[in-house]
C-alpha cells in the first residue's frame, strides 16, 4: 500500500511540476519578480497538500511568530527534497541558494532561473561562498529573506552536519539576524529515497538574533537543532 502510495504522489507531483514550469515560462516574463515569486509559489503549496493526500503526510509549523518582518537570513538544516520546495510558499519574498546546474533543467529551472536564485558551482567552493555573500548582500537590501542550507548537503534523518560559518557572516555582515529553523523532514521523506513514510513533518522555527561571531553563532545553532531533533 505504501508503495501504491508513494507512486501516486510521484505521479502527481512531477506531472504537476511540469505543468507549473511551462506556465511559470509563459506567463513568467511578464511578470516582476514579486509577482513571480507570489505565482510560482502556488506548486510548493499544492505539493505539500498533494502529499498529505497521497501519502498521509502532515506539515506543522511552529514558532511562527518568530518569523521577522524585515529581510534576514534564514538557516535549516537539509535532509531532503521537501525542505527545499516547502520553503517557497512558507516564507516571503525569498531568494534560495541552488547547484546552477539546476537550471539548465527544462522547464523547470528556467522557472526557476526567473526567481532570481543564487546559483553555485560546487565544485569551486571558494568562489560559490565568495559569490553567495555577494549576491547574498544583494538580495537582502532587494528586501528579501536568503535560505540558506549550512550543512551543505542532506544528511540522514535525526542527524545534524557541520554548520559552515559563511551563511552567518552574511548575516553579520548586513547587519540582518539570523532565523534559524528546524525540521524531522527525513523521517517521513528521506533523502533519494522513492517511498513516503505517513507522518509528521514538523518544521521549527527559532527566535531570530543578531550575529557577533559567525563561528561561534554557527556552532550554537547546530547544537540547537541537535536539541531540537533529539527532543
Amino acid at each position: 500500500m505504501i508503495v501504491i502510495r508513494s507512486t501516486i504522489f510521484y505521479l502527481g507531483y512531477l506531472s504537476s511540476g511540469i505543468i507549473a514550469s511551462f506556465l511559470a515560462c509563459v506567463i513568467g516574463p511578464f511578470l516582476g519578480l514579486e509577482d513571480r515569486l507570489k505565482l510560482f509559489s502556488q506548486w510548493p503549496k499544492f505539493a505539500n497538500w498533494f502529499l498529505h493526500i497521497s501519502c498521509g503526510i502532515k506539515v506543522e509549523v511552529i514558532g511562527k511568530e518568530n518569523l521577522p518582518t524585515e529581510p534576514c537570513v534564514i538557516v535549516s538544516n537539509h535532509q531532503g527534497q521537501w525542505e527545499t520546495y516547502s520553503m517557497q510558499y512558507l516564507f516571503h519574498p525569498m531568494c534560495t541558494l541552488l547547484k546552477k546546474e539546476l537550471l539548465y533543467i527544462p522547464l523547470w529551472g528556467w522557472a526557476m532561473k526567473m526567481l532570481n536564485p543564487i546559483a553555485i558551482n560546487r565544485n569551486k567552493p571558494k568562489e560559490a561562498i565568495l559569490q553567495t555573500l555577494e549576491e547574498g548582500s544583494d538580495r537582502l537590501k532587494k528586501g528579501m529573506y536568503v535560505l540558506l542550507f549550512p550543512e551543505g548537503t542532506r544528511v540522514k534523518a535525526g542527524r545534524v552536519g557541520k554548520y559552515a560559518r559563511s551563511s552567518f557572516e552574511l548575516a553579520k555582515r548586513n547587519g540582518v539576524m539570523v532565523l534559524p529553523l528546524c525540521h524531522n523532514s527525513g523521517d517521513c521523506w528521506p533523502a533519494h529515497k522513492f517511498i513516503k513514510k505517513p507522518g509528521i513533518i514538523t518544521l521549527i522555527i527559532g527566535e531570530p538574533f543578531y550575529v557577533e561571531d559567525s563561528k561561534q553563532s554557527a556552532s550554537d545553532v547546530q547544537e540547537w537543532v541537535e536539541k531540537k531533533l533529539n527532543s
